[in-house]
């Protein structure tokens, strides 16, 4: 396929990573420093060539851990075993450029954007005949931009769709076709769709006000889809935050962004959709909820920017996303929530928040801190300590609220509610030790919804709070 005597060139974004060197930078700078990166955005508006320099400069990605197109490894080998001299040609800034081929041990004598020359299309065509002389190379790329380039070379290998391209170079040159590209599942994967299960909390506060109507429960559906859009927005948002961190860890690096399963772009626009059908919905229902629905959205990005980042502020943000939740369904609703639910629901997800942290430490292959965390394999004791504390917060809690008017209104029998928390506190007891042993998957709520005994648990206490309320008596004529 190659001639000894020419190099092969590589274009980077898309085609030798299956990233973009663009967009990693920016999101590295997003991570390091939000405001900069925007002004960067805004001071060098109109110019590529010192946009990618800048943000380069100013939150350097890690070019190591970027995932290589896996097509590239055979061919590079090939070019190798044959003499060929394998140099990267990239549109990216050229010391990042540099560092990839150092770190893949290619060619130093790279070509990429530099000052203010953007290195694309008819100019990065130039400067490699310049170098080696017309059809004095193979090239492979993988976007249109590209075949100013292709015709000028004496291989085009072409990486991933490229409309149009082999029809018109076929006739003059030697053309060699790679599969690429990602598939909608991978989007769906990135959205996260087990994680709507969390969103069921919209329905707590009809459930506890005994509210079983037709039409407040399709209020709260729609009010689920609007969260579910939402969580999935700051999903991708998180998820393109977290692309370093991601990589080193153990599971996550195989997720849609960090293992360049799904082109950032794509991401980033599917965020965008996403945040505006969220709002649009919520919008829709009523002004409180859509308040709501702005709060979540604001309070989690300031998560993903920065507090997930800080010991035990990450454990309270995460308990006070789920107690939105509760307060959204409300909102939605129009019904009244009792502040014991909402000081009951935020010590059971400060007990979660810790359970999620003891398994990622516990199941760490380091002593170093978790990557992007503020946690380490010594803080384990302190951790399960906290989430003992807030499980004996939520029951004590739960007992105050059975004195309650309200509670003795909605339940005939009290001393019933005073049995439903031995089943609670068997259920975060569970949760806690597994956790603390490593037995859990790294998100506690996805475990809980596999866990069949921790199911049982959940149920058993519905079942007798409904028994409690007179529920069954009333639906069955007793």
């Amino acid at each position: 396929m190659l001639g000894k005597s020419k190099p092969l060139v590589l274009d980077v974004d898309g085609t030798f990573l299956r990233t973009d060197m663009l967009f990693e930078s920016f999101w590295a700078g997003m991570g390091k420093d939000p405001i900069g990166t925007l002004k960067v955005l805004k001071n060098t508006f109109g110019n590529k060539a010192a946009l990618k320099s800048e943000l380069a400069d100013l939150a350097r990605p890690r070019v190591d851990l970027m995932p290589v197109d896996p097509s590239m490894p055979p061919m590079i080998e090939a070019a190798r075993r044959q003499g060929i001299d394998v140099v990267l040609a990239s549109a990216s800034d050229y010391t990042l450029v540099t560092e990839l081929a150092a770190v893949h041990e290619l060619s130093p004598n790279v070509f990429a954007s530099k000052g203010n020359v953007n290195l694309r299309g008819e100019v990065k065509a130039d400067a490699l005949v310049e170098a080696y002389g017309e059809r004095g190379f193979h090239y492979a790329g993988n976007e249109a931009s590209d075949l100013a380039i292709w015709r000028r070379a004496d291989e085009a290998i072409i990486v991933g769709p490229v409309a149009g391209a082999k029809n018109e170079l076929i006739t003059e040159h030697g053309v060699t076709e790679l599969p690429a590209g990602w598939h909608w599942l991978d989007l769906l994967r990135a959205l996260r769709p087990h994680q709507y299960v969390k969103n069921v909390m919209l329905l707590l506060p009809l459930i506890a006000a005994h509210q079983f109507g037709l039409i407040p429960f399709l209020t709260i559906l729609l009010a689920i889809v609007a969260f579910s859009a939402a969580a999935s927005c700051i999903y991708i948002v998180n998820d393109l935050l977290d692309l370093e961190a991601d990589r080193l860890h153990v599971k996550k690096k195989n997720r849609p962004f960090a293992s360049g399963a799904v082109p950032i772009p794509v991401g980033m626009v599917t965020c965008g959709v996403l945040g505006v059908l969220a709002l649009g919905i919520s919008a829709s229902l009523n002004w409180a909820f859509f308040g709501i629905i702005v709060l979540y959205m604001s309070l989690s990005l300031a998560y993903s920017l920065r507090l997930k980042r800080l010991r035990w502020v990450d454990i309270a943000t995460l308990a006070a996303l789920y107690t939105i939740r509760v307060v959204a369904g409300a909102a939605a609703a129009e019904i009244y929530v009792t502040g014991y639910m909402l000081v009951f629901i935020f010590p059971v997800f400060v007990t979660l928040g810790c359970v999620k942290r003891l398994t990622e430490l516990t199941l760490a292959e380091s002593d170093e801190r978790l990557p992007g965390r503020g946690y380490g394999k010594p803080d384990r004791g302190d951790l399960f300590n906290v989430a003992c504390l807030g499980m004996f917060a939520a029951l004590l809690v739960f007992f105050m609220y059975s004195f309650t008017e309200q509670a003795m209104s909605l339940y005939r029998t009290q001393w019933l509610l005073w049995v439903a928390m031995i089943p609670i506190a068997g259920w975060l007891w569970r949760m806690v030790s597994l956790g603390y042993k490593g037995k859990q998957d790294h998100d506690p709520i996805v475990f809980a919804l596999k866990d069949r005994h921790g199911l049982s648990l959940i149920i058993f206490t519905v079942t007798i709070m409904f028994y409690a309320a007179g529920l069954f008596e009333n639906a069955f004529g007793g």
